[in-house]
Protein backbone atom coordinates (compact mmCIF):
# COMPACT_ATOMS: atom_id res chain seq x y z
CA UNK A 1 0.00 0.00 0.00
CA UNK A 2 1.19 3.46 -0.83
CA UNK A 3 1.03 6.52 1.39
CA UNK A 4 -1.90 8.81 0.52
CA UNK A 5 -3.39 6.04 -1.63
CA UNK A 6 -7.04 6.51 -2.58
CA UNK A 7 -9.63 3.86 -3.45
CA UNK A 8 -9.86 2.85 -7.10
CA UNK A 9 -13.20 2.23 -8.76
CA UNK A 10 -16.85 2.70 -7.93
CA UNK A 11 -18.10 2.53 -4.35
CA UNK A 12 -20.45 -0.44 -4.64
CA UNK A 13 -21.26 -1.35 -1.04
CA UNK A 14 -20.86 0.07 2.44
CA UNK A 15 -21.68 -1.88 5.61
CA UNK A 16 -21.05 -1.49 9.31
CA UNK A 17 -19.35 -4.50 10.85
CA UNK A 18 -21.09 -6.15 13.78
CA UNK A 19 -20.07 -8.53 16.60
CA UNK A 20 -21.76 -11.50 14.89
CA UNK A 21 -19.24 -11.15 12.02
CA UNK A 22 -16.21 -11.93 14.21
CA UNK A 23 -13.83 -14.86 14.31
CA UNK A 24 -12.78 -16.49 17.63
CA UNK A 25 -10.05 -13.83 18.06
CA UNK A 26 -12.63 -11.03 17.99
CA UNK A 27 -11.66 -9.59 14.58
CA UNK A 28 -14.07 -9.51 11.66
CA UNK A 29 -13.96 -12.89 9.94
CA UNK A 30 -12.14 -12.84 6.58
CA UNK A 31 -14.99 -14.79 5.01
CA UNK A 32 -17.37 -11.96 5.87
CA UNK A 33 -15.12 -9.45 4.13
CA UNK A 34 -14.77 -11.77 1.12
CA UNK A 35 -18.56 -12.17 0.90
CA UNK A 36 -19.08 -8.40 0.95
CA UNK A 37 -16.50 -8.02 -1.82
CA UNK A 38 -18.29 -10.68 -3.88
CA UNK A 39 -21.63 -8.92 -3.41
CA UNK A 40 -20.04 -5.61 -4.49
CA UNK A 41 -18.53 -7.21 -7.59
CA UNK A 42 -21.85 -8.80 -8.47
CA UNK A 43 -23.66 -5.47 -8.19
CA UNK A 44 -21.25 -3.78 -10.59
CA UNK A 45 -21.00 -6.65 -13.10
CA UNK A 46 -24.77 -7.09 -13.34
CA UNK A 47 -25.02 -3.36 -14.06
CA UNK A 48 -22.36 -3.66 -16.80
CA UNK A 49 -23.96 -6.75 -18.36
CA UNK A 50 -27.54 -5.56 -17.77
CA UNK A 51 -28.43 -8.92 -16.25
CA UNK A 52 -27.47 -11.77 -14.01
CA UNK A 53 -23.83 -12.65 -13.35
CA UNK A 54 -22.11 -15.42 -11.41
CA UNK A 55 -18.71 -15.53 -9.75
CA UNK A 56 -16.36 -18.01 -11.41
CA UNK A 57 -13.00 -17.10 -9.87
CA UNK A 58 -11.39 -15.22 -7.04
CA UNK A 59 -7.70 -14.58 -7.57
CA UNK A 60 -4.92 -12.83 -5.69
CA UNK A 61 -6.71 -12.03 -2.43
CA UNK A 62 -4.46 -10.05 -0.12
CA UNK A 63 -5.40 -9.11 3.43
CA UNK A 64 -3.39 -6.14 4.69
CA UNK A 65 -4.98 -5.17 8.00
CA UNK A 66 -7.66 -6.49 10.34
CA UNK A 67 -11.22 -5.23 10.29
CA UNK A 68 -12.71 -4.48 13.69
CA UNK A 69 -16.23 -4.48 15.07
CA UNK A 70 -17.82 -1.10 14.38
CA UNK A 71 -15.69 -0.31 11.32
CA UNK A 72 -17.53 0.78 8.20
CA UNK A 73 -16.42 -1.56 5.41
CA UNK A 74 -16.48 0.00 1.92
CA UNK A 75 -15.92 -2.05 -1.25
CA UNK A 76 -14.76 -0.34 -4.44
CA UNK A 77 -14.98 -2.13 -7.79
CA UNK A 78 -13.03 -1.36 -10.96
CA UNK A 79 -13.49 -3.20 -14.28
CA UNK A 80 -10.08 -4.33 -15.49
CA UNK A 81 -11.01 -6.70 -18.34
CA UNK A 82 -14.12 -7.52 -20.33
CA UNK A 83 -14.50 -10.46 -22.67
CA UNK A 84 -17.50 -11.77 -24.62
CA UNK A 85 -19.18 -13.35 -21.57
CA UNK A 86 -16.84 -12.55 -18.68
CA UNK A 87 -15.73 -9.54 -16.68
CA UNK A 88 -12.72 -9.31 -14.40
CA UNK A 89 -12.82 -6.70 -11.67
CA UNK A 90 -10.42 -5.48 -9.03
CA UNK A 91 -12.13 -5.05 -5.69
CA UNK A 92 -10.60 -3.05 -2.85
CA UNK A 93 -11.98 -3.05 0.68
CA UNK A 94 -11.39 0.02 2.80
CA UNK A 95 -12.53 0.74 6.34
CA UNK A 96 -13.49 3.89 8.13
CA UNK A 97 -12.40 3.15 11.68
CA UNK A 98 -15.01 3.68 14.37
CA UNK A 99 -14.55 6.96 16.29
CA UNK A 100 -11.57 7.93 14.11
CA UNK A 101 -11.01 9.94 10.94
CA UNK A 102 -8.84 7.17 9.52
CA UNK A 103 -9.60 5.35 6.27
CA UNK A 104 -7.42 2.35 5.47
CA UNK A 105 -7.24 -0.23 2.70
CA UNK A 106 -7.64 -3.62 4.38
CA UNK A 107 -7.84 -6.04 1.47
CA UNK A 108 -7.99 -6.34 -2.29
CA UNK A 109 -8.56 -9.06 -4.84
CA UNK A 110 -9.36 -9.87 -8.43
CA UNK A 111 -12.72 -11.49 -9.15
CA UNK A 112 -14.11 -12.86 -12.42
CA UNK A 113 -17.82 -13.00 -13.21
CA UNK A 114 -19.71 -14.46 -16.17
CA UNK A 115 -22.95 -13.07 -17.56
CA UNK A 116 -25.60 -15.81 -17.59
CA UNK A 117 -29.17 -16.41 -18.71
CA UNK A 118 -31.98 -17.17 -16.27
CA UNK A 119 -31.06 -20.85 -16.79
CA UNK A 120 -27.45 -20.12 -15.74
CA UNK A 121 -26.03 -20.58 -19.23
CA UNK A 122 -23.25 -18.14 -20.22
CA UNK A 123 -24.47 -15.34 -22.47
CA UNK A 124 -22.75 -12.55 -24.35
CA UNK A 125 -22.54 -9.38 -22.28
CA UNK A 126 -24.05 -7.30 -25.08
CA UNK A 127 -27.07 -9.61 -25.50
CA UNK A 128 -30.26 -8.63 -23.69
CA UNK A 129 -31.03 -10.53 -20.49
CA UNK A 130 -34.43 -12.18 -20.33
CA UNK A 131 -35.88 -13.80 -17.24
CA UNK A 132 -38.21 -16.31 -18.87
Amino acid sequence: MKENEQPEGELAIRVQTMPENTNPAGDIFGGFVLSQMDIAGGLVTKKISKGRTVTIAVDAMTFYKPVMVGDTLCCYVKLIKQGKTSMTVKIESWVARQYEDIREKVTEGVFTYVAVTADRVPRKIDEPYTDN
